[in-house]
């Protein structure tokens, strides 16, 4: 039984620009702008890209590059970074990528901001020394949170660095996690919080009950704001969404064999590519990954909801099909839990 809906949230999309197996970054890009365009058409808030280096799966390394050209191909969706790896970066050349952003496309730019480097899991000191990130990089990350909404605020007349462009425009700053420390922080910054449950699912009502009992009113927000991302495939049955998930779960095997290749086509079982230790294994990794056909998939969807109280939804969902990526997205429109247009 679905439970009551009493209001509606928004929805949004994080996508990671999935190389496909056999396939190009440039075919990954191009996909994903065609999903944006459909966002915008079905009436999605948000479509955010992720910083990830290194990985064969991921084609939005260069983030602010990417939501450039999603942005110049649709109209009125919002677009985003779900999130930038502040410890790779600069405060100010993000103040000045994102302000640019900002300017080319004034109130559609989001900036989300993560503390992890984004390499490929068991690779992240290879890839720290890559990006020649300094040993406290990451302890710096509230800081330089602190910093970079200082390069966006009205210029005091005694400021010797500003960012330009990126000084006074209206950019909303958002910390992204999968733990507490985020939530802390962004409650203790006011900041609107996105909590990865597609990470650590066990967490979540730790991190955003922490998050809540730790906000400040800000210039950002007058009460807590807290979006919640889950791991989501919609299909019209069940066994059709299950068929669909095998691309992500041999995509996890792969993870779990120390490489991490494009997202691979589906297969009718996973018996013969897999151990039963890796088949048992990927229950730990998708606790709440939320498949099955139109009525099931709406009620976790609810019961997530109500479990967390989330004031937005964001959903990631890998799909080897491009049209049945593009038809569970149509089938999370047709939800009365989300707020389109």
């Amino acid at each position: 039984m679905t439970s009551k809906i009493t209001s509606k949230i928004p929805i949004s999309i994080l996508d990671f620009c999935p190389i496909l197996v056999d396939e190009t970054p440039r075919e990954a890009l191009q996909q994903a702008t065609n999903l944006a365009a459909r966002a915008e058409e079905l009436g999605y808030k948000r479509f955010w890209v992720a910083e990830h280096h290194g990985a064969q799966t991921v084609a939005s390394s260069a983030t602010s590059v990417v939501i450039s050209h999603i942005a110049s191909n649709t109209n009125t969706i919002r677009v985003g970074a779900g999130g930038v790896m502040l410890p790779n970066h600069a405060p100010l050349v993000v103040a000045e990528q994102f302000g640019t952003l900002a300017s080319l496309h004034p109130g559609r730019i989001d900036l989300g901001l993560g503390r992890a480097v984004g390499g490929t899991p068991g690779n992240e000191e290879t890839m720290a020394r890559a990006l020649r990130l300094a040993p406290e990089a990451r302890a710096r990350y509230v800081s330089d949170v602190r910093e970079l909404q200082c390069y966006f605020r009205e210029p005091q007349p005694d400021q010797e660095i500003r960012a330009v462009p990126g000084s006074g425009l209206d950019i909303p700053l958002w910390l992204l996690g999968s733990s507490t420390f985020s939530a802390t922080e962004a409650g203790t910054l006011g900041l609107p919080f996105v909590f990865a449950t597609q990470i650590a699912p066990h967490l979540v009502g730790q991190a955003l009950e922490s998050y809540r009992a730790n906000f400040r009113p800000s210039d950002a927000l007058d009460r807590p704001y807290a979006m919640v991302c889950a791991l989501v495939i919609a299909a019209d049955t069940d066994d059709t969404a299950r068929f669909l998930l095998s691309s992500l779960q041999l995509t996890m095997i792969e993870r779990l064999r120390g490489k991490l290749g494009p997202l691979r086509r589906p297969v009718q079982s996973l018996d013969e590519v897999s151990t039963p230790e890796e088949r048992t294994a990927l229950e730990r990794f998708l606790p709440l990954a939320i498949v099955g056909d139109r009525q099931k998939v709406f009620d976790r969807l609810d019961a997530l909801i109500a479990e967390t109280a989330a004031d937005e939804l964001i959903v990631l969902t890998l799909i080897h099909d491009q049209d049945a990526r593009h038809r569970s997205f149509e089938i999370l429109a047709e939800h009365r839990a989300f707020a389109l247009g």
